[in-house]
């Protein structure tokens, strides 16, 4: 016997706890397309020399590469060391694909949303997933693309993880220009030495000021203790509230141009977050946010939950300057933000944040003799029409055991239509949730449930 066991770095759900996945996915969906967001879906498999053109190193140690006695033989025939397909490993590469292929099919700007699973070969640790959801949001230019599109991305995200209701939770912003020029006045104007800092920089959390003090002044960046201590003082940067948020971009003055394009923008940015009806206390500033100095060349996003700041970013994305340069020889700038869900998923269930849903099943009719099958199948046909989720117990039992299934099930409403309830054109129905049982008309029991469900959705 081979033990049954899922490969390491896989979620795999029991059906409540699926349930729950699925109205997340379902809450995220709606939003998404309530702010204009067209779905995409892109194949798993992505040809190598495509998916693999913007990365390397890292990136293409993760990667999992298809291969089969056909895509070995043509590799091979080829000359190829490396097999012809590989799975995607996010959903950015494949929409840069994607866009720059039926360029000529879009109206632009291009606004898409994507919730697919990628896959990586992360290294096995709790919470790190293989394969997972990702749920993207972008817009893409062709030549140019308003600052003014980087503020409906925030209302959007408000209002996504508003729905979720997982507890408070805050959108920072920065903007890479700014970042740029202020590291440009301290006499850091190189990108990679930038980039480095900054890597040092994250670690403040963890290690604490002294720690970073000390390794940015250390042998390996050598900076001036007066710039370090400038640069520790810019990134601890935060506003408490829209007025705050001006204010500090006020106290950064007049600077470099790169400074000043980042202070315009941001501010433009947030003026516009507040139009689009966003309380100021689910944004603010944080100057710390920089979201990988390689890609990002404007606006900045990351969204954490209040009181649960160990769980990182929730949610994250930010402004780039052109999208599929690989691929086309039209400039697409964009903006994006993702949500990794599975792994925030996985979080949420940790921090008991989102608990096991009822069952999608919402109705169970149950059976105590086999003559009153087909009363029991016509009137789940009845409620199943009425837009009612139903399940008929196809066997009959001893009532006991019906019951205690569909509480097992998480089913609430338990519907018995035994010899008496025939006769009189009636059905008993017990509410597993509220403990309380009650005998209604046959015909009125459609009604009765739904108003019964929508009494709770709107106590919720």
């Amino acid at each position: 016997m081979i033990k049954p066991r899922t490969p390491p770095g896989v979620m795999e759900l029991l059906p409540r706890d699926q349930i729950a996945f699925q109205r997340m996915l379902d809450t995220i969906r709606r939003n998404f397309e309530r702010f204009g967001f067209l779905p995409v879906e892109t194949p798993v498999m992505e040809l190598t020399e495509v998916l693999l053109t913007k990365s390397g190193g890292e990136t293409e140690r993760q990667v999992y590469f298809v291969e089969s006695t056909g895509s070995r033989e043509k590799s091979a025939q080829d000359g190829r060391t490396t097999p012809e397909l590989a799975l995607r490993f996010d959903l950015t590469v494949p929409l840069a694909r994607y866009v720059a292929e039926h360029e000529a099919e879009l109206a632009f700007p291009f606004r898409r949303y994507q919730m697919q699973r990628v896959y990586r070969g992360e290294r096995q640790q709790r919470g790190r997933y293989r394969e997972f959801y990702q749920c993207d949001i972008d817009v893409i230019g062709k030549d140019s693309l308003s600052v003014r599109y980087d503020a409906e991305l925030p209302a959007c995200i408000y209002a996504v993880f508003s729905e979720l209701d997982i507890g408070a939770f805050t959108i920072q912003l920065n903007n890479r220009k700014l970042l740029r020029g202020f590291f440009e006045a301290q006499g850091v104007a190189d990108g990679e030495l930038q980039a480095l800092v900054l890597r040092e920089v994250d670690k403040l959390d963890k290690r604490g000021a002294d720690y970073v003090r000390d390794v940015l002044i250390g042998t390996s960046f050598g900076l001036p203790s007066d710039a370090v201590d400038r640069i520790l003082d810019f990134v601890a940067v935060r506003s408490n509230s829209h007025a705050d948020a001006l204010a500090k971009l006020d106290a950064l003055g007049e600077g470099n141009d790169s400074l000043r394009q980042g202070v315009a923008e941001l501010r433009e940015v947030l003026e516009l977050i507040r139009a689009l009806g966003v309380p100021e206390a689910n944004y603010a500033l944080n100057f710390s946010i920089a979201r990988g100095l390689d890609y990002y060349t404007g606006t900045v996003y990351e969204t954490t939950l209040n009181d649960y700041p160990q769980l990182g970013s929730i949610c994250s994305g930010g402004r780039y300057e052109d999208l599929a340069s690989h691929y086309t020889r039209s400039k697409l700038p964009g903006v994006g933000i993702s949500i990794g869900l599975t792994r925030l998923f996985w979080q949420l269930q940790e921090a008991r944040l989102v608990s096991t849903a009822d069952s999608s099943v919402q109705v169970l009719i149950t059976q105590m003799d086999d003559a009153h099958l087909p009363q029991c199948l016509a009137l789940a046909s009845e409620l199943r029409a009425a837009g009612l989720n139903t399940e008929v117990v196809m066997e009959a039992s001893k009532l006991g055991k019906q019951f205690k299934y569909a509480d097992r099930a998480g089913i609430r409403f338990v519907v018995v239509l035994g010899e008496d309830e025939i006769a009189k054109g009636s059905a008993t129905v017990k509410d597993l949730r509220r403990e309380d049982q009650f005998e209604v008309a046959r015909s009125e029991l459609a009604r009765t449930l739904r108003v019964e469900l929508e009494q709770s959705r709107v106590m919720k």
